[in-house]
């Protein structure tokens, strides 16, 4: 969209400012994205797994075309579906989509009026076919699944949204789950803003370890949790499927009695010194159907009196430490980190329909995003770039000038001669085009 007049710039009174530069785009770099889709055959699966509340007779956008521009436009950092209306010009956007006009704002609010409880049902088990691909291209045969809740705020009255108390908001109280060891999102389910942490956990949990356990075999599987998933439900599932886990708990009276019982001081104890000591003993709460192992990591800090005691409860045996449990337990911090980038990069707790099942559907296309990336460049770079979030993806890789010129037989893209990272950009190309699914 042009503007209607010409901006002048203060430090050259020569320079003048508009958006009229014809055949432009900033997001070149969006075809990796697309090249790697097309390497992992998302259209194809997305036509084979997804259907949708359809009625319409005519249509210009079919749902998969709708569905892969908004991951485009989560990936590209464009949030809003009204982006779409300035998109629709855009020479890369129409590229990559195989369309003279992409879908507007009017149309992909239409989009989400048609999704059901299937729909998201069918979201998961796309998620899950990508994650398999990966997993057999990395040759993964272990995993952690790094249970955690977190929260989406929302603003007026959309369905099903309450007041938590924990973040001291109103919204929505997400389910999620991450490999702890490549930071694949493995599944997320949207809740009512009151659920407790663990609401669901079961029917929530036990598909993944069915799948990962049957269908697609790994070696070791071990589910971490905080105290919010201390909960028979999950010791329980996690057993039947012979699965291990490690899970915080929370401090009561019966356990800090047992701690306090290993703790001894002498008469010439070093007050001045920070001790810190681990142990394991075995512990039944009146919920738990059996006796489970606890380990103890009891911390006194240096000049202090009293000894500040952590739990754990873990179904691994004494042949592996207390200290080695709680150094394996704290490695799960990373998944914050997951959350985040999950958040702040594609947009996962962004609720701008009234419709609770819309909302959901958002959080699983945000999943989607988050994914796709993830795999193409834990995939795909060398290590240290693997590590980038998306916003620095974005930077060097995506928001890159681009000019779409045709000939009578070809199109040719033309990139930014001054791109800082073109060869970490035809790298990248590269070590998709090679990668055989």
């Amino acid at each position: 969209m042009a503007t209607l007049q010409e901006k002048r710039v203060k430090f050259n009174s020569k320079l003048l400012l508009s958006n009229t530069g014809g055949n432009l785009s900033t997001d070149a770099g969006l075809v990796l994205v697309k090249e790697f889709m097309n390497s992992i055959g998302f259209i194809k699966l997305a036509k084979q797994l997804l259907t949708f509340n359809d009625e319409r007779r005519y249509w210009t956008h079919d749902n998969v075309s709708m569905l892969e521009q908004l991951l485009f436009q989560l990936i590209a950092g464009y949030p809003a579906d009204s982006s779409a209306n300035l998109l629709q010009e855009d020479p890369v956007f129409r590229l990559i989509l195989n369309k003279q006009n992409i879908a507007s704002q009017a149309s992909l609010s239409r989009f989400w009026d048609r999704m059901t409880e299937k729909t998201i049902s069918q979201f998961q088990s796309l998620n899950q076919a990508m994650i398999d691909k990966a997993r057999l291209e990395r040759n993964a045969t272990e995993l952690i699944i790094d249970l955690d809740s977190t929260h989406s705020d929302t603003f007026g009255n959309q369905e099903s949204t309450n007041f938590n108390s924990h973040y001291g908001t109103t919204g929505y109280h997400p389910l999620v789950a991450f490999d702890g060891l490549t930071g694949d999102f493995l599944k997320a389910e949207l809740r009512s803003g009151n659920v407790y942490t663990s609401k669901g956990i079961k029917k929530f949990l036990e598909p993944m370890l069915e799948h990962y356990g049957h269908t697609l075999p790994c070696s070791d599987i071990l589910v971490r949790g905080d105290s919010g998933f201390a909960t028979p439900e999950v010791y329980d599932t996690c057993e039947s499927y012979q699965s291990y886990y490690v899970i915080r708990l929370k401090a009561n009276a019966r356990l800090a009695k047992l701690a306090e019982s290993f703790v001894s001081i002498g008469d010439d104890h070093p007050w001045e010194q920070r001790e810190v000591y681990y142990y394991s003993a075995t512990y039944q709460a009146s919920s738990w159907s059996k006796a489970r192992r606890v380990c103890i990591k009891s911390t006194r800090e240096a000049g202090e009196l009293l000894f500040h005691h952590e739990y754990l409860i873990t179904n691994f045996s004494e042949n592996y430490s207390a200290k080695l449990m709680f150094k394996l337990y704290h490695k799960r911090g990373t998944m914050e980190n997951y959350i985040k980038e999950a958040k702040n990069g594609f947009y996962l707790d962004k609720t701008d329909s009234s419709s609770f099942l819309e909302n959901h559907a958002r959080l699983m296309v945000s999943l989607l995003a988050y994914n796709l990336v993830n795999f193409m460049k834990t995939v795909c770079l060398p290590a240290k770039e693997a590590a980038f979030q998306v916003d620095t993806l974005r930077l060097r890789l995506f928001k890159v000038a681009g000019k779409l010129v045709k000939s009578g037989r070809k199109m040719f893209l033309r990139t930014s001669s001054s791109h800082v990272f073109q060869n970490l950009f035809y790298y990248l190309l590269d070590k998709i085009q090679q990668l055989c699914w």
